[in-house]
């Protein structure tokens, strides 16, 4: 691409070099084992280590560690805890530290809003060790401190930056290895990365996040010794491409179609796809911009490993305008359906309902609703897996009218919630008990459309008039709180629910010990009994949580930690917290 460069090590050392913290290496730091790619896609089964951001290739979020558990967890203590960088004061939305840290041998790998990445020695019992941390100077004018955590490959930890870079680091001295801008102007508008960066093989996953932003979304391979680019699948295809006869305008919406990826999915190294979700079209809430089924929005789509090219999709809602966008992770995993032994992709829809698609093609399974106010559609047809009142026939679809607004409604209103349902929100799979779960926001919304208006049959959405990007001229959310529940693989249908007074954008992690953990935006850590979700402990933090938990152990003694610092302002409540910085880690 034109606009990538790349800036190997050696150029900016001044301003780019890892500060090593301590006047020495601990015992600790000759662990030097490889994080290959057989180590990865054995991952699960090294519950000491969290070598992946869904902990597997699977995502399930899965701990086999179980000396924290049920009969212990309300002595949960915090062990220790540690500030990082990078945070901002209270009611900036988009500061927020939502990643995943990694461990691997002792040592945990991890980064702050502003890309700053640390290597900390976690091997003892009370207290922890920064070994290094590498600053690579993001520009912070027009950007926010926004990370998703960060991947490890063999003896390099990856990033991506909120100011479009793709980083490795040496594991060993924090030494950056290749620095490539990896994401740039796409027509009018900027892309940016917002995914934890995905080892596979020899590439590193990454992906555009800025579909809201009117960029096509996409996915990328890199080759991970180097960051050059490997391919590249646009989840908007351009005229000709397969999918682009599903935008029937003339305007070129396809140009700005959104279709963005800020979730990392994972891959299965069986048929060697790699599954991913795709967002929303843009403009949002007007689909009279953007007559037809706006492949691939709202899908999930595999993606040959080697290639970068599409193996299978499936679509959720076609011709979205409720924001119902479908890039959040994407589960593999084995289930007994209807008597049979099935290989599933699991999926909380952000549309209400939780979906089982065949791995090997995609093919729908089932789906059951998991939200409790559902009102835009009647349900799910069993055999297609689209909603009932979907007509392929149709340019605009309808839907349920009195909940589908369109240009020149009324203000009508919709459930689940635009802001809801399971997104960002990690879920988990507990493969033991064949147990899904999926934390997120629910309610309802409603809105007034206002016609978006083109530049010219160039295309381009003219921001001085009409509804700009979003299509929307007026909205307010009611009913709006949170949840966590647990799906029976088995059905598709709910074996427990919890309702939260507020929104959860944490996610979840499920273990052995039958412990389901979780974070809130008014600062708690909470434990949960993983077949009723009775709440079982609870730890206040004092600043919002939009990370989700981990578990890692140290010889027999297991941790539980979380990243915390991270708002969602959709709408503003508990704002009486301001944003912190930190590591948390808590033990028996």
């Amino acid at each position: 691409m034109a606009y990538e460069k790349s800036i190997f090590a050696g150029l900016k050392v001044a301003a780019m070099v890892a500060v090593v913290l301590g006047a020495a290496a601990p015992a600790s730091a000759q662990y030097k084992r490889l994080v290959t790619p057989e180590r990865l896609v054995g991952a699960q089964n090294e519950p000491d280590n969290w070598l992946l951001p869904g902990g597997n290739y699977g995502s399930w979020r899965y701990s086999k560690l179980n000396e924290i558990n049920k009969s212990n967890v309300a002595n949960l203590r915090m062990a220790y805890a540690i500030a990082l960088g990078g945070m901002t004061p209270k009611a900036t939305n988009g500061a927020n530290n939502m990643g995943t840290p990694l461990v691997d041998g002792g040592f945990m790998y991890l980064n702050d809003g502003w890309g700053k990445i640390y290597k900390v020695d976690v091997t003892a019992p009370n207290y922890a060790k920064f070994v290094w941390a590498t600053d690579p100077n993001v520009v912070r004018e027009g950007n926010n401190p926004n990370t998703r955590g960060v991947g490890l490959w063999r003896d390099m930890v990856i990033e991506v930056t909120p100011d479009e870079r793709a980083i490795a680091m040496k594991t060993d001295t924090g030494e950056i290895v290749w620095d490539r801008v990896a994401a740039g102007k796409a027509f009018f508008y900027q892309e940016s990365l917002g995914t934890a960066p995905l080892a596979i093989e020899d590439k590193i996953i990454i992906a555009n996040a800025a579909g809201d932003g009117g960029t096509r979304g996409w996915v990328a391979a890199l080759n991970a010794a180097t960051g050059e680019e490997v391919w590249r699948f646009y989840m908007i295809p351009a005229p000709g491409q397969p999918g682009a006869e599903t935008w029937m305008d003339k305007v070129n919406a396809w140009k700005t179609g959104g279709g963005g990826v800020w979730t990392t999915n994972g891959y299965d190294p069986e048929t060697r796809v790699t599954i991913w979700g795709a967002g929303n079209p843009v403009p949002m809430y007007d689909p009279e911009y953007r007559p037809g089924d706006n492949l691939y929005t709202n899908s999930a789509v595999a993606l040959d490993i080697d290639t970068g090219k599409l193996k299978w999709h499936f679509q959720y809602t076609p011709n979205d305008n409720w924001d119902y966008d479908e890039n959040g992770v994407h589960m593999i995993y084995d289930a007994t359906i209807d008597g049979q032994n099935r290989k599933v992709v699991g999926h909380f829809g952000r549309n209400g309902f939780f979906y089982q698609l065949d791995k090997a093609n995609g093919q729908f399974i089932n789906a059951g609703q998991y939200v409790n106010e559902l009102t835009w559609t009647k349900g799910i047809d069993p055999k297609t897996g689209k909603p009932l009142e979907y007509n392929p026939k149709l340019a605009v679809q309808t839907y349920i009218p009195k909940t589908r607004t369109l240009r020149g409604d009324p203000q009508e209103t919709a459930c689940p919630t635009w802001h809801g349902g399971v997104s960002l929100q990690l879920p988990a799979f507990n493969p033991v008990k064949k147990i899904a779960y999926g934390s997120g926001t629910e309610g309802c919304f409603n809105q007034v459309v206002a016609e978006t208006l083109p530049l010219g049959p160039e295309g381009g959405i003219d921001e001085t008039k009409g509804g700009k990007r979003s299509g929307q001229a007026k909205y307010n959310s009611d009913l709006y709180y949170g949840s966590i529940t647990a799906i029976d693989t088995a059905t598709a249908k709910i074996k427990a629910k919890v309702v939260l007074p507020i929104e959860n954008r944490s996610g979840v992690t499920v273990t052995e010990g039958g412990l389901v953990f979780t974070g809130s935006q008014d600062g708690w850590v909470s434990a949960y009994d993983d077949e009723t979700l009775r709440e079982l402990w609870r730890f206040f933090v004092g600043t919002p949580i939009k990370a989700p938990p981990m578990t890692f152990a140290v010889g027999t003694k297991q941790f539980l930690a979380v990243v915390v610092g991270g708002r969602h302002l959709h709408p503003v409540k508990y704002d009486n917290l301001d944003d912190g910085s930190y590591l948390f880690v808590f033990s028996l």
